[in-house]
């Protein structure tokens, strides 16, 4: 896929042409979130064509169009820009928008157009976590543009969330197109999101005790974040943790869905699957007896989600969460070796 280049090429031909993206997948990589309604589109943007050419290339779109209308769902580029950390692509569709990174132009956050803010993926996964840790502040690390702040606040409207994220431009973007800094206002009882731009692997502030539960979505290149795959790493976030605090985490997918049993090829579906995921893995060795997982269905991608502490009272976990997510809480499962 073709890294970003000129911003100010791309807005010179946001007004005359629409794009086409496809979010490609891999099961090892955060999954890129298209609703289950929207086909996956072609990628064909380019960031600098000369006018001679538009003319030529509008008129081998429109046949191409004609062609492929039932196979694909326009996608139109609302900005682009390259940070320090990351390409940054925000998309338009009819029913939502998309906030796309890296090069993989995997989506990494999502608004519904029409106010809804399920998101039929894995962002809806941490708005189980309130009820099941004390009060206090959560922490978001990988806030992104906002994605599951947006639904946790609608559902918990007095929690106090800081979500943390490296890119300052991608923030700033955020905010002008993802309607961020309306999160950031405080609600009617009292919630709130703070932002802070920083390394939330390595902040610059103590954060020592200081949360109730940690989200961890943190992904570059489509992958999970190498320190995760590192057992101090995950001491060290659980330091963080108040007494009795949980940290719930997007471990993404796996890389092949197959082991070899006497030779030959097994697909693996059983309980002893998390075995394959690496971030799963490292966290069940970090904190033995104390990691839960389970699997989004595959309408939402397939993937991965892990929680630390004690063993949750699934019934009562159940009681205290929307409708929505009282059947999807009683799936978690011991990581245990089988």
């Amino acid at each position: 896929m073709a890294a970003l280049s000129s911003t100010s090429c791309l807005h010179s031909l946001a007004g005359h042409e629409r794009y086409f993206l496809s979010c490609k997948t891999s099961q090892f990589s955060k999954p890129s979130f298209i609703k289950p309604s929207l086909k996956k589109p072609r990628f064909s943007v380019p960031f600098c064509i000369k006018q001679s050419d538009l003319d030529q290339k509008q008129i081998k779109q429109e046949s191409s169009r004609e062609e492929d209308k039932e196979e694909e769902d326009d996608y139109w580029v609302v900005t682009a820009v390259r940070s320090k950390y990351n390409e940054i692509v925000i998309v338009d569709t009819v029913d939502a928008r998309y906030l796309l990174l890296d090069s993989t132009k995997n989506a990494h956050s999502v608004i519904n157009k029409g106010g809804e803010n399920w998101t039929d993926s894995y962002w809806d996964e941490f708005a189980s976590l309130p009820p099941i840790v004390p009060d206090g502040p959560i922490a978001i690390y990988g806030l992104g543009g906002g994605t599951a702040a947006r639904l946790i606040l609608e559902l918990y409207p007095s929690v106090q969330l800081e979500g943390w994220e490296i890119d300052d431009i991608l923030i700033e973007k955020a905010r002008e197109y993802m309607e961020l800094s309306e999160l950031e206002k405080p609600t009617p009882k009292g919630g709130s999101l703070r932002v802070l731009v920083d390394d939330a692997l390595s902040p610059s502030e103590d954060v020592s005790g200081k949360y109730a539960g940690i989200i961890v979505d943190l992904f570059a290149d489509g992958k999970v974040l190498d320190q995760l795959q590192q057992v101090q790493m995950w001491h060290d976030l659980a330091s963080r943790l108040m007494p009795n605090g949980r940290i719930m985490v997007n471990c993404a997918g796996i890389e092949e869905e197959k082991v070899v049993t006497n030779e030959k090829p097994k697909l693996v579906l059983g309980d002893s699957v998390w075995m394959l995921n690496p971030t799963i893995k490292v966290m069940s060795e970090a904190f033995p007896g104390q990691v839960y997982w389970k699997r989004t269905p595959d309408s939402e991608g397939l993937n991965f989600v892990a929680l630390t502490g004690g063993e949750p009272d699934l019934s009562d976990w159940s009681s205290k969460v929307p409708v929505r997510l009282s059947e999807p809480v009683k799936q978690w499962k011991l990581c245990e070796d089988l």
